[in-house]
């Protein structure tokens, strides 16, 4: 991985609400996490080491979103990373997973887009696709659901 990568990392946690975020490929592990609103603190193994960098001031005037937030009865299927969110494999293509549909563990449910690659998102879990918390094009975060499960 690239410094530049990793500091458009740093920029897009800066710009979401989460606090932490993880990647890791087979040769490369990288962990952001905000520690205050001040400072970014990276640690990445097999890597430079980066520097703290100063984090952009953040106003009260940013309209906060609440996250969908699944009936607690069920189980979900949430984000392992923060990304553009795309129900289907292209806008032609039928959804891979519609509600009342059946997966299985380690079945394809969406693909994720973050700094323009494509991620499949396999189910943890299975059981019957109850909710789509989330559209087609939605800024997902890290650990936020994606699909109520029963």
């Amino acid at each position: 991985m690239q410094i530049d990568h990793i500091k458009e990392l740093m920029e897009l946690l800066d710009q979401t609400s989460i606090h932490e975020m993880e990647l890791e490929t087979s040769d490369f592990k990288l962990s952001l996490k905000k520690e205050a609103v001040s400072q970014v603190v990276t640690q990445a193994a097999h890597a430079v080491p980066v520097t703290p960098v100063a984090a952009p001031v953040v106003t009260n005037d940013v309209e906060e979103v609440a996250a969908p937030v699944a009936t607690p009865a069920y189980k979900t299927i949430t984000s392992p990373m923060v990304g553009t969110f795309y129900s289907r494999p292209a806008p032609d293509k039928e959804a891979f997973v519609n509600v009342g549909d059946r997966v299985e563990t380690g079945q394809v449910v969406c693909i994720l887009e973050a700094m323009k690659l494509f991620n499949d998102v396999e189910a943890e879990i299975s059981g019957e696709i109850v909710e789509v918390l989330v559209a087609d094009g939605d800024l997902v975060e890290y650990g936020q659901a994606l699909f109520s499960v029963k």
